[in-house]
């Protein structure tokens, strides 16, 4: 007997949250994470070995940053610079990816790292939850093209994060729409002000994208709002905003989420956004104020009276530029859509921005190399955690971003969305769902060293 779509396969687990914060490699927060496989390799003197060069040909060594506080600007993970970095699999070519993309910038930004000492509750919960040390990034790319693959399993050939891209949709559509066309509840939690939502609740799609075209055209005027417009994104449910209208009631704010948490009330899938320009740990904040942000949603998940059937993965969108040393692995196509760069794909705009403005020099400078997805991401920080969450497990399986849409599909018998998702794990051997849970009682941990925003 078939089992028909919709079906729960997997009854242990009911809620299913994503923490995504952003743009740091597994290298850089969990390199010195030395009692768990996958970080540097130590010299005598217990310092990691590793380099990359300049291009004159100067050594430059990792380095522990002199505090949590970011650098601003650098470094970058745009998708040429994701690909200099790559360097065909030797992953030497950070520091030079500055130097070609961003030129006057510090490019020895790139190689400088975080230990448990400014990290202490991420530490923490690595050592005590599933930890994942082949998790990759789904592109050799920014925050919007991986938090698409997030959500729909492909990128749909946007390669940046300019937003006058993103008048498109996938073929297949995106995992709200399968999740809602199965009566499955789901809820994107945020932190933008309310009358951002009912601004597009006023303008529908239509008004959207209009306005995202027309920021795109005052920027060849002012070039700055158009810079300024750049990586800012107000939800993961509007990285396809020809969908807005059917999210726009899945939406809903973090004090909502914790009410939410503490009634035992969390949908069956939700994703939990930070506030992208505070504590997201993105260039140039401090990254203790996202982590304090994690801990409060860790915290407040755990301590809710839904917690024995929920399972929480956190993890990070891409990798920010920061080095990491393990070479991403080839991926399935997720589509014919080839990746593009926009003033390509918007011929009459990029004529504009081209000539009469410096930005257009930029986004060419930023999205050359290959135009396409068939390789994965560098690593990027992920842990599950869950009362089944297998005690201090260390997973090498590889993992991408639709590796969440495939425990989706797994879990209540849903067909992929592309073949990334249709070929990916599942994260199921981080999981111990036949026995006792294991952290029934949630475990204690060190505090982060920020108050909760």
């Amino acid at each position: 007997m078939t089992t028909a779509s919709g079906t729960d396969q997997l009854p242990q687990v009911d809620h299913i949250v994503v923490l995504m914060m952003e743009n740091h490699s597994y290298d850089n927060y969990f390199g010195m994470l030395t009692d768990r496989l996958g970080g540097f390799d130590l010299d005598a003197q217990g310092q990691p070995v590793e380099t990359n060069n300049r291009l004159d040909g100067t050594v430059v060594p990792l380095s522990h940053a002199a505090n949590t506080k970011q650098a601003e600007g650098v470094p970058t993970q745009s998708w040429a610079a994701s690909h200099i970095q790559w360097a065909e699999g030797a992953c030497d070519g950070f520091v030079k990816s500055i130097e070609k993309t961003l030129p006057g910038k510090d490019a020895t930004v790139a190689m400088r790292y975080w230990t448990e000492s400014d990290l202490p509750f991420y530490y923490g919960m690595a050592r005590t939850f599933a930890l994942a040390n082949r998790w990759f990034s789904s592109c050799l790319g920014p925050t919007f093209p991986n938090r698409r693959f997030l959500i729909a399993g492909t990128a749909h050939g946007l390669i940046d994060d300019l937003p006058f891209a993103m008048g498109d949709y996938p073929e297949a559509g995106t995992i709200f729409d399968l999740l809602s066309a199965h009566r499955i509840s789901w809820t994107n939690y945020h932190n933008v002000p309310p009358w951002r939502v009912n601004l597009k609740r006023l303008f529908g799609v239509r008004g959207t994208n209009f306005f995202r075209v027309l920021g795109a055209m005052l920027g060849t005027l002012f070039p700055s709002l158009l810079k300024a417009a750049q990586s800012k994104i107000q939800a993961t449910a509007d990285l396809y905003p020809l969908g807005i209208l059917r999210s726009i009631n899945h939406l809903k704010s973090m004090d909502q989420f914790y009410a939410d948490c503490r009634r035992g009330s969390l949908p069956s899938f939700s994703i939990v956004d930070p506030d992208f320009g505070q504590w997201s740990e993105e260039n140039p904040q401090d990254i203790s104020a996202g982590e304090a942000f994690s801990a409060k949603v860790v915290g407040a998940v755990m301590s809710g009276k839904a917690w024995s059937k929920t399972l929480l993965i956190w993890l990070y969108d891409e990798h920010g530029g920061y080095y990491d040393h393990v070479d991403p692995p080839e991926a399935p196509l997720p589509d014919d859509v080839p990746a593009a760069n926009p003033l390509v794909r918007f011929p009459v705009l990029g004529f504009i921005l081209r000539h009469f403005t410096p930005f257009g020099k930029q986004i060419d400078v930023a999205d050359t190399f290959p135009a396409t997805y068939d390789r994965l991401g560098f690593r990027v920080p992920a842990v599950v955690v869950s009362p089944y969450s297998r005690p201090g497990f260390v997973s090498s399986t590889i993992y991408d971003h639709t590796s969440i849409l495939r425990l989706l599909e797994r879990k209540w018998n849903l067909p992929a969305l592309t073949p990334r998702d249709r070929a990916a794990n599942d994260l199921l051997d981080m999981l111990d769902l036949d026995g006792a849970p294991s952290f029934l009682d949630p475990p204690s941990w060190p505090a982060p060293l920020q108050k909760a925003p």
